[in-house]
């Protein structure tokens, strides 16, 4: 990457609308565009429930669809940004998006409902595309500050939908106000969409853009990082069969027995597939070893795979409890449950780009410690709460809580466009989809556990991280280098 067009040292500009920071804020409402299309079912949950008469099940059965997709969906848009470039894949992304939000919203059975919130599912992997964007136009010293305002800023979204969504409705007025409110998210995606694509470019003007040498896996550079790759891709396909498995007969019932057999045995397929093509994408690693100056080390993508398993995996956990959490250990009003569980995800707004800015100022190894020791005392101090515990002090510590977990989120990916530039699209679709994967582990945890021992085991996972960063995993530091069409090589600072 060319330094003449990055400065280092120059600090952050929030009110600048020009150069990099132009492509920050026009790449951060891109993102938070897509979470408010990805989640605008949410707050109208209610009407739809009773426009097309609902079960319980069947409203389960949409929720989980909304995440389905997301998870491969992020690996698969990662392996795409490394090679075509985020301007192209987050117009499309938000363009598409908004055709398949057309049609949940004009559905007209459950079954039309459900296959829409399924694909919709794909719009969750545009988060992927603006890491990969963001890592282009700022260098390392302020990659943090930047990232964790993307994150952040963008995630807002999903609280947007629920703010604006409802009043929305309610203004259209009649039977299918809803549906004009969902249009509307439509059609700010697709027009939104058509701009990014003229607003951008892939990456300052005097910059190489590098790209993936091959396309289907990640390139890894030793044997031992290939068997810890082929490991650490199965809790993917295990989240997928997770997935089955809640919408089996023994979950909420929408599938059969025998579909669920062969969606797993699909599913098994697919992982089998990719493990072949993981090895084949790497398989001149069998016959000589990979220059020094050209080796990462995949420990550090399992390492901060595995930590935003914890930082966003508790956070999609989170939203979706603790109203409920409220209602039920404390007697609250539903009305007074939602005002103080809507309180956790604002905490996006700060937490997540203070992260990053932490990050840059201490450390990334030094943030991580710090923020996932906060993770453990915070989750252990919640597994302890009982109804006689005074309301203020939970939602304090439950607060506390989000501070430090949306705040790793942002140090994580300080860290991730760092690994290796040309692959930052994949390394950040592997941990978008742990995120994922955190997410529907830990609901699945609740589901059998009260809530106590559920933030009890957030917090041991926690732990069980914050180890394994202690012990493995490095600092970036020095330069990485990539190789430039003509076959020169280009240092990059990571430090």
């Amino acid at each position: 990457m060319s330094e003449n067009v990055k400065s280092p040292s120059e600090k952050l500009s929030l009110l600048s609308f020009s150069g990099k920071y132009r492509i920050l804020h026009t790449t951060w409402m891109a993102f938070f565009i897509s979470f408010m299309v990805w989640f605008n079912h949410a707050p109208l949950m209610v009407v739809i429930r009773e426009v097309f008469t609902l079960s319980d099940q069947e409203v389960k059965v949409l929720l989980l669809l909304n995440v389905a997709l997301t998870i491969p969906a992020r690996i698969v848009v990662g392996m795409l940004v490394d090679s075509y470039g985020p301007r192209r894949l987050f117009s499309g992304i938000l363009v598409i998006s908004g055709g398949l939000c057309c049609f949940f919203a004009l559905a007209q059975n459950f079954q039309q409902l459900a296959i829409a919130r399924f694909l919709l599912g794909f719009v969750g992997a545009g988060f992927v595309v603006g890491i990969r964007m963001i890592g282009e136009w700022f260098p390392a010293k302020q990659a943090g500050a930047a990232q964790g305002i993307y994150g952040g800023w963008g995630n807002f979204g999903s609280a947007a939908s629920a703010m604006a969504l409802p009043a929305l409705a309610l203004w259209f007025g009649g039977e299918n106000g809803w549906r004009y409110a969902l249009l509307c998210t439509a059609a700010i995606s697709v027009a939104y969409g058509i701009f990014y694509f003229f607003a951008v470019s892939d990456s300052p003007k005097g910059s190489t853009y590098f790209k993936s040498k091959k396309m289907g896996a990640m390139e890894v550079t030793s044997k031992g990082d290939l068997i810890l790759y082929l490991v650490m891709s199965v809790p993917i396909y295990g989240a997928l069969s997770l997935l089955v498995w809640k919408l089996s007969p023994a979950g909420v019932g929408w599938f059969s027995a025998t579909a669920c057999y062969l969606l797993y045995t699909a599913i098994a397929a697919v992982y089998l597939i990719q493990a072949y093509k993981i090895v084949q994408v790497n398989k001149e690693i069998f016959d000589k070893e990979v220059p020094e100056i050209f080796r990462y080390q995949f420990k550090q993508v399992a390492i901060l795979d595995l930590a935003y398993l914890v930082t966003f995996g508790s956070e999609l956990a989170l939203v979706s409890m603790l109203p409920l959490f409220y209602v039920d250990t404390f007697g609250l009003s539903a009305v007074s449950a939602g005002l103080l569980a809507g309180a956790y995800p604002v905490m996006n707004l700060i937490a997540r780009p203070g992260g990053g800015v932490m990050s840059d100022k201490v450390g990334r190894r030094r943030t991580l410690v710090i923020l996932f020791s906060g993770i453990v005392c915070s989750f252990f101090v919640l597994g302890q709460v009982t109804s006689d515990w005074a309301v203020p002090v939970v939602v304090v510590i439950t607060l506390v809580c989000g501070l430090f977990a949306k705040g790793g989120s942002g140090a994580v990916f300080a860290m991730v466009p760092l690994i290796s530039r040309r692959m930052t699209g994949q390394v950040a679709g592997m941990a978008g989809a742990y995120g994922n994967v955190g997410g529907l582990v830990f609901l699945t945890v609740l589901s059998f556990v009260a809530p106590q021992v559920f933030f009890l085991v957030i917090g041991g996972v926690a732990a069980v991280v914050l180890a394994c960063i202690l012990f493995w995993l490095e600092e970036p530091k020095g330069q990485t280098a990539e190789i430039l069409e003509d076959g020169t090589v280009q240092m990059i600072d990571v430090a």
